[in-house]
């Protein structure tokens, strides 16, 4: 009886043959994996390098007033936002309502500006509170003007009055949080300005 020299080889053969697939499956993943990679590092700088810049100035008009521009100065590339949100940010602190009833509930304290500054409430689209004005589109090169008011002590802060609260925010920053969108791209940038009714007692 001979030795099955054909299956042998034929069975040898079969295996290098599925090593050799596997081989090629496995280079094909990684390179589709590296390509994945490749492309997501493009989309993240290409996003970064789309990045709004602006040039936001608050200048104080009143005793109580200020003027907000919103310029966006670039990138160029950008062309324009479909959508800018701007919202007034709080203080650091944490404010949490710690005997929620009929004259101050922890909503209440949430759609509170807890800062020196809100946009003049019931304009231009802000609510009550003052906390944002409605989205608008922006431009390159193009800017968008805001008033901006002292903020009140709630009406739950008895015994708190507003020039009491004025001082207690002189030398808070008014934070603003800005929403940026162009199609399915997203932004959203921080910025901190310095309290005008300080600086312009300076």
């Amino acid at each position: 009886m001979g030795f099955p020299w054909s299956e042998t080889i034929n069975g040898v053969i079969a295996a290098l043959a599925a090593a050799a697939a596997g081989g090629s499956w496995k280079a094909a993943h990684r390179s589709s994996a590296t390509a994945d990679a490749v492309a997501r590092i493009e989309r993240e700088r290409w996003h970064a390098d789309l990045t709004p810049q602006f040039d936001i100035t608050l200048a104080q008009t009143g005793a109580s007033v200020a003027y907000l521009t919103v310029h966006l100065e670039g990138p160029d590339h950008l062309r324009e936002l479909d959508e800018v949100t701007i919202a007034v940010g709080n203080d650091d602190m944490e404010h949490t309502a710690l005997h929620p009833g009929p004259r101050a509930t922890q909503a209440d304290y949430d759609a509170f500006v807890w800062g020196p500054y809100r946009f003049q409430p019931r304009t231009d689209g802000a609510d009550e509170h003052g906390r944002s004005p409605s989205p608008f589109p922006l431009v390159v090169g193009r800017g968008r003007p805001f008033f901006m008011e002292h903020t009140r002590p709630g009406g739950w802060m008895i015994g708190t009055t507003e020039e009491m609260w004025q001082q207690e925010h002189a030398n808070q920053p008014v934070r603003l949080i800005l929403t940026c969108r162009r199609g399915h791209e997203e932004w959203v940038i921080a910025r901190s300005l310095d309290n005008p009714s300080t600086t312009s007692r300076a």
